[in-house]
């Protein structure tokens, strides 16, 4: 499931930059989940599409997309969930990135989206 080595994980760093840009200005939470999606497809060149997901009582709803009337769901090779948490720690969305490589990421593009997820979540409390 991982692959490359340290040079691919610089995009994913590049992309999370433009998002804590987003989140440390304290953005409306729609245009941060707009820009998370978009920095991380527009950046990353194994990444083809994020997806973010709040959930509503039993229901979950996609809420941004790096394209909404695909998703890759059966193109992907690869996929990623990253759970996302409010300040209580319960699970009140998932991000999701997929690629069409086979072998694409790397273990410093875990931590870096997972700690992008993390920033969404509590500028999602904070709006």
């Amino acid at each position: 499931m991982f692959g490359g080595g340290d040079k691919l994980s610089i995009p994913t760093d590049i992309a999370s930059l433009k998002i804590m840009a987003h989140v440390y200005k304290k953005q409306d939470t729609d245009y941060v989940f707009e820009k998370t999606v978009e920095s991380l497809v527009e950046t990353v060149p194994y990444i083809d599409w994020v997806g973010i997901y709040m959930y509503d009582d039993l229901n979950h709803t996609l809420v941004a997309a790096s394209c909404f009337s695909n998703d890759l769901r059966w193109e992907c090779n690869g996929e990623l969930k990253f759970p996302v948490k409010n300040a209580a720690s319960t699970e009140i969305g998932m991000m999701i990135v997929r690629t069409k490589e086979s072998i694409a990421f790397d273990v410093t593009d875990l931590s870096t989206l997972e700690t992008i997820a993390s920033a969404i979540a509590y500028d999602s409390q904070m709006n």
